[in-house]
């Protein structure tokens, strides 16, 4: 079985996704919507798609099987829900939505219409989480009781150029986007190892102080002001986990931009930007080499010329040794692969759910997991550091 798709999208992170996409062989056909019609074009012309269309509600009305979704972060909740009324297959970008509600509309709909949704979350494939999951499997670990997930990115490295390339002469009134609502890359790299929920949290957030124009309460279309914030989490199995969202820190993210740690009682595991160990009661292990990736491309692939050099990493990673790569399409042998090896195996699950007719590793119900703890977390933050409950919508329905 094979289906067409339509990227909406066509920037720097969509225009990739559509390449793999259309190098996939369960794929059909890939069609680019951009609102800049020039990027969808030249995604069409670079990738070799099969076509383009005017906008997303055209998209919506053509025979097209499923959407990606890759526009701004706070856009992708009611987008989803349309495309799912629509009679589309979803596949979206980080985050899942902004709010509870959207959340909410997002599963009923999949319920209703019992088509695929499969969120992007990078962290899912992170050679970290995909080595902690191991362990975890078979039984290592003993109880987690202790874990922490870091989405560690400095505005400095990379972040202003992509804010000005999507948010054009408003940038600074978007580069706002509060961090504990971009909270997938750290939770989902946690939980995606850790199967469970968070009941509830306390959040800090941290004032900027740059005082450039970006995280100022007067210009951000957020009201928000927060560049960093740390929360705690209590989980359902009475564990804690920490998360650190940062924006302004001394840290070189480009080389590792999400790490994680998790402690029970058996044996634990950390990671560093350079380094990450197994240790147990006894001894210390150094497993860095089979959680590193290795790129397939340049830095200075001419598909990148519009990506600010610091974050070209995320583009060009290859696979670690930790990874699965039997189970990929040979098709995608040598292709691009970012975010730490995680890009391929992301589209590969939702073109397998899609055919299969099969719930994705990240489906809503997970999605929901890796998302709403952050939104609640801002609350928090806002709150003073309150501690909020925090909704669970259950497991994925078993068909």
């Amino acid at each position: 079985m094979t289906f067409s798709i339509g990227v909406v999208g066509a920037g720097q992170f969509g225009s990739q996704f559509a390449h793999l996409f259309k190098l996939h062989p369960g794929v059909s056909e890939v069609y680019a919507v951009d609102e800049l019609p020039e990027r969808a074009a030249a995604a069409q012309e670079r990738w070799g798609l099969d076509g383009t269309m005017a906008s997303f509600e055209d998209l919506l009305e053509s025979d097209v099987d499923a959407v990606a979704i890759f526009t701004q972060r706070w856009t992708h909740g009611p987008l989803v829900e349309h495309a799912l009324r629509a009679g589309k297959h979803v596949y979206s970008a980080v985050p899942m939505a902004i709010s509870e509600e959207e959340i909410e509309r997002i599963i009923e709909a999949v319920r209703e219409t019992k088509l695929v949704y499969a969120m992007g979350e990078t962290s899912y494939y992170n050679p970290a989480t995909v080595f902690a999951r191991q362990q975890h499997q078979a039984g290592k670990f003993g109880r987690i009781f202790y874990t922490e997930g870091d989405y560690v990115h400095d505005m400095d490295l990379g972040f202003y150029e992509a804010y000005q390339y999507s948010g054009g002469e408003r940038w600074k009134e978007t580069a706002s986007y509060p961090p504990m609502l971009y909270p997938t890359h750290a939770i989902g790299g946690v939980l995606g190892a850790v199967p469970g929920h968070a009941v509830s949290v306390s959040c800090i957030g941290v004032k900027d102080q740059r005082g450039d124009g970006v995280f100022d309460k007067d210009v951000s279309m957020f009201a928000n002001d927060f560049s960093n914030a740390t929360a705690l989490f209590e989980m359902n199995d009475g564990g804690a986990m920490r998360t650190n969202e940062m924006r302004r820190v001394g840290y070189p993210s480009h080389i590792r931009e999400s790490r994680f740690r998790f402690f029970g009682t058996e044996a634990s595991f950390e990671q560093l930007a350079t380094t990450t160990v197994w240790q147990d009661k006894s001894t210390v292990e150094d497993v860095s080499e089979q959680v590193e990736t290795k790129p397939t491309m340049s830095a200075d692939d001419p598909s990148l010329a519009d990506v600010a050099p610091e974050l070209r990493d995320a583009f060009i990673s290859g696979l670690a040794p930790v990874h699965d790569q039997s189970r990929l399409p040979e098709a995608f042998l040598g292709a691009p692969n970012g975010h730490e090896g995680s890009h391929q195996f992301l589209v590969d699950d939702f073109v397998t759910a899609v055919n299969n007719r099969s719930l994705p590793p990240v489906n809503a119900w997970v999605a929901a997991r890796f998302t709403l703890p952050g939104i609640v977390a801002h609350e928090s933050a806002l709150r003073g550091g309150e501690r909020l409950p925090i909704r669970d919508f259950g497991d994925a329905p078993v068909e």
